[in-house]
């Protein structure tokens, strides 16, 4: 069959856009998963999956981000020190410490387990608080929740 060849972007081809977005009322799950979608550059044609083709997300206010149900009482983050047992806390003690924690778990364990998939969580910048020091990468506001347009 002679015809069309399929596209394989090159890492040299693709050029990163920033987005920000606004963390604030909005669902862990549901907004993880749309910036694991951007990371991984899901949303533009020229996806490929062995190249990093995805975008700079910084999120603000992820203080402010909501569970439903009962979470926050019931979610348990769990991690081992190297020591014997294991050490645990629940979501609501994380919202007080690092807040930004629970919002990286949930993107990291959405984005691929390896390399490339580190590389892709690099690009995601949280910050507790309304400002962030990215204003020179002119980040585009992104609204989260909507149906994603494709970007090129």
């Amino acid at each position: 069959m002679v015809g069309t060849k399929t596209y394989m972007a090159k890492p040299a081809e693709v050029a990163p856009q920033w987005w920000h977005v606004d963390g604030t009322d909005q669902i862990v799950g549901r907004l993880a998963s749309d910036i694991a979608t951007i990371l991984m550059g899901k949303h533009r044609p020229t996806y490929t999956p062995h190249v990093d083709t995805g975008d700079f997300v910084i999120v603000t206010n992820v203080e402010k981000v909501a569970f439903t149900g009962r979470k926050w009482e019931q979610k348990t983050y769990t991690w081992y020190t190297g020591y014997p047992g294991q050490r645990s806390e629940t979501a609501e003690t994380r919202r007080e410490k690092k807040p930004e924690l629970i919002l990286q778990e949930a993107v990291r364990r959405m984005l691929p387990k390896s390399r490339l998939g580190r590389k892709m969580l690099k690009k995601l910048k949280l910050f507790v608080g309304p400002d962030h020091p990215h204003q020179a990468q002119q980040p585009k506001p992104l609204e989260i929740g909507k149906k994603l347009e494709r970007h090129d």
